[in-house]
């Protein structure tokens, strides 16, 4: 199972040398693939232009968008020439994480209806897919410049039916937002089985993500970090805090039951900007 590291991008306070360090670390010390979350509404850094500085920053690493929440952005031929921008200057090092979106502040504030969203988002991929591979028409018909390799490789995330509907039409696999492992194997089912089912004969890559704030002070930090960004569920984000890791033991087991349970990749986010977080989740997982 490879083993990625999420950018601390919406870790309120985040200095940008916090987190061109962080990149650099991570393309470093042999992670996979470098991920970024994305919320509107909230004190964190847009995730593509984080991205964007993490391609100029590293030379080896993937980077994803894990999810980008594609649908609350007004404009199809903005965003594809973003996406495309980000693929040139990485060399092809993208891949683009989508899903419709379930906060609704971020709609309201970008303008854009709430309602329809899975729609929305299925005409998007249809449009990003054409304008990337010169087939824009109308006004997106001039739109550059053109991803290398015909366009990065899309991940889709939620937990519906149509999540699991757009891996298997359009994706290379499906990402969990979180799930415990215990849970993951009929996750892999389902999206095995949806693959199938669209007449697929590889296997989805399954990506999971985790939590983690190693460290002195890790639990309290951390868990007052995730109380904050979940607080749009209410009480459920105590039980969000209460799971984030903060120790290399608990972290160690948290990677082998994920391997164990079928996840491809599992993604570890930090609750701290500090670019010292790389070295401590190296050291635990993949010294």
């Amino acid at each position: 199972m490879d083993i990625g590291v999420g950018l601390p991008t919406t870790v309120p306070g985040a200095r940008g040398r916090d987190l061109t360090e962080f990149a650099r670390r991570a393309d470093q010390q042999g992670f996979s693939t470098l991920a970024v979350l994305d919320r509107l509404v909230y004190d964190s850094y847009d995730p593509l232009i984080a991205l964007a500085a993490s391609a100029a920053a590293t030379e080896r690493i993937r980077l994803a968008s894990t999810i980008l929440l594609a649908a609350y952005r007004p404009s199809t031929a903005v965003l594809a020439k973003q996406l495309a921008s980000i693929d040139r200057i990485s060399d092809g090092r993208l891949v683009v994480g989508l899903a419709a979106g379930g906060r609704e502040d971020d709609f309201l504030a970008s303008g854009v209806r709430y309602g329809g969203r899975g729609r929305r988002l299925d005409q998007m991929i249809s449009e990003l897919t054409k304008i990337w591979q010169g087939q824009g028409s109308g006004p997106s018909a001039g739109v550059g410049p053109r991803p290398v390799d015909g366009g990065p490789p899309l991940l889709f995330g939620g937990h519906s039916p149509s999540a699991m509907r757009r891996a298997a039409e359009h994706g290379i696999g499906w990402i969990a937002g979180g799930s415990s492992a215990t849970a993951y194997p009929e996750l892999v089912r389902q999206a095995q089985e949806e693959f199938r089912r669209h007449g697929r004969e590889d296997k989805p890559k399954m990506v999971s993500l985790s939590y983690v704030c190693l460290g002195a002070g890790g639990r309290e930090r951390g868990g007052a970090y995730l109380r904050d960004y979940y607080s749009y569920i209410g009480p459920k984000a105590e039980r969000a805090a209460s799971a984030v890791i903060v120790d290399e033991d608990q972290l160690r087991r948290t990677v082998a039951e994920f391997a164990e349970a079928g996840c491809d990749e599992l993604l570890l986010f930090p609750c701290t900007a500090d670019p010292d977080q790389v070295d401590l989740i190296s050291k635990a997982v993949l010294a």
